[in-house]
């Protein structure tokens, strides 16, 4: 099932053209990392894609009922959020706030699923600790099961391993693959973690200043770019 289309996307800002003439396709169960040096238009294409920035040319199209506010995302963490004085069970559950409207209460099925985002993600103990007291590892896996709340069809993962020391930083990679693999979920995540970005995912996005690369991951591996950029390292 497709849940996304981009067709000849380009966008820009400032009079800057930051991503040019971009072409994919996201379906259930893909798992995209989109990778590159710093001002070469990662943030402004994850703004595409939530539809919070409007297309100089080209369109993404959002599939099979999937929209705009029914995509979850993680940003990346700032220091105020991490410092948040919320219960974990009210940083999950605010999650669904885009599926409430103006509903000024919490449907049963919203509740059942943000527990059962909990329980899926090992955190289901911490339901009722204060946010702000948690491991830098125990954040990212309460602010994912707050992203499960937007969606379990497609995750937008903002730099999320930032600031993750690297026993972290691998666990929390091998639970956004778990999700892949056993739920189907699709997964768009911007990393700067290169080699993590080829072990797991199944497609990569490099954004370059002169261009672009899109192909599978071994695909990837395989071009004179991915060859460069990874230092010619093979992984399993």
């Amino acid at each position: 099932m497709t849940w996304m289309e981009v067709k000849h996307l380009t966008l820009g800002y400032d009079n800057l053209i930051a991503v040019k003439d971009l072409n994919f396709t996201l379906k259930q169960g893909d798992y995209l990392c989109i990778i590159g040096d710093n001002g070469t238009g990662k943030t402004t294409l994850m703004r595409g894609l939530l539809g919070l920035k409007k297309p100089a040319c080209g369109t993404i199209g959002y599939c099979n009922g999937l929209g705009k506010n029914q995509i979850g995302y993680l940003a990346q963490q700032t220091d105020i959020q991490k410092d948040f004085p919320a219960s974990v069970w009210e940083v999950v559950l605010s999650g669904c706030l885009n599926q409430k409207g103006f509903r000024p209460f919490y449907t049963r099925e919203e509740k059942e699923n943000a527990d059962h985002a909990l329980k899926l993600l090992g955190i289901e103990s911490l339901k009722h600790h204060c946010f702000r007291e948690l491991s830098g590892g125990q954040q990212q896996r309460v602010l994912l099961a707050r992203a499960m709340g937007a969606s379990t069809r497609v995750l937008v993962l903002d730099e999320p391993t930032t600031g993750l020391d690297p026993n972290m930083t691998t666990e929390f990679f091998s639970l956004v693959q778990k999700l892949n693999q056993e739920k189907g979920i699709a997964i768009i995540m911007v990393t700067h973690d290169t080699h993590c970005a080829v072990k797991y995912s199944k497609h990569i996005l490099h954004l370059t200043e002169d261009g672009h690369f899109y192909g599978t991951t071994q695909e990837y591996l395989n071009s004179s770019l991915g060859s460069h950029y990874i230092g010619g390292h093979r992984h399993d």
